[in-house]
């Protein structure tokens, strides 16, 4: 999942950003609202953690763009703030829920993880495809009941694959995904996790081609027998 940190205080966005990539989000920051609005324009989010206070285009406003936009994407907001005031105007701005700094981190996060399972994305835990199984909470990852223990990019490929079905993943599309603006690999990485992938697949019983190569085009994965069955 990726989300948009979207502070100016450069110590707070990097512990925020350092937090999140911990737990395995892709993240990307920006400094102020206006570099927000063209990142939320260019960019697929899943969530935004948003300061009030930011130059160029504050907070409040910028929620509100979102908004008449119908960006449907969970906002958190970030402030200084603790008026109710305060906190209804944020909330009237669009806002899904509010935090008041000095916050506590955990709490943070959770109140991130509230947000995600209530978006479509994040209303089914499970994610699988036929013996394969993913717990988008824990980040738990079992082929056919044997644990599979992959690094952190290795779960977002897995994870961004099952959720695509068959549906064809260029590299672009991929590094797009699980990649942060300021972090952006060569297409030679996708095509060397892909390959690490497949071994760790391989290793618990899955098939050679589990993950398919659509030259030119790019990955998904290996349709389903009972697929196959159904269509004939």
């Amino acid at each position: 999942m990726r989300i948009l940190v979207v502070e100016d205080d450069v110590q707070i966005a990097d512990m925020l950003a350092e937090a999140l990539t911990n737990c395995q989000y892709v993240v990307d920051v920006a400094q102020d609202g206006e570099e927000a609005w063209n990142y939320a324009q260019t960019l697929e989010y899943d969530l935004v953690l948003l300061d009030i206070t930011l130059p160029r285009l504050n907070g409040i406003r910028l929620c509100q763009q979102l908004r008449d936009r119908h960006f449907s994407l969970p906002v958190l907001m970030l402030t200084a703030r603790d008026t109710i005031d305060d906190k209804i105007i944020g909330l009237d701005a669009g806002a899904d829920d509010y935090m008041v700094k000095p916050f506590n981190l955990r709490e943070l996060l959770a109140r991130i993880r509230a947000l995600l399972r209530r978006g479509s994305t994040a209303s089914t835990p499970t994610l699988s495809w036929g013996s394969l199984q993913i717990n988008s909470s824990t980040h738990e990852v079992v082929f056919d009941e044997q644990p599979l223990h992959l690094t952190p990019k290795e779960y977002a490929l897995l994870e961004l694959l099952v959720s695509s079905g068959r549906r064809v993943l260029s590299k672009p599309g991929i590094i797009e995904r699980i990649w942060s603006l300021d972090d952006p690999p060569t297409e030679e990485t996708v095509k060397s996790h892909i390959k690490t992938l497949r071994n760790k697949l391989r290793e618990v019983g899955a098939a050679e081609d589990f993950i398919e190569t659509v030259y030119g085009l790019g990955y998904r994965l290996k349709q389903l027998e009972s697929d196959n069955a159904f269509m004939h």
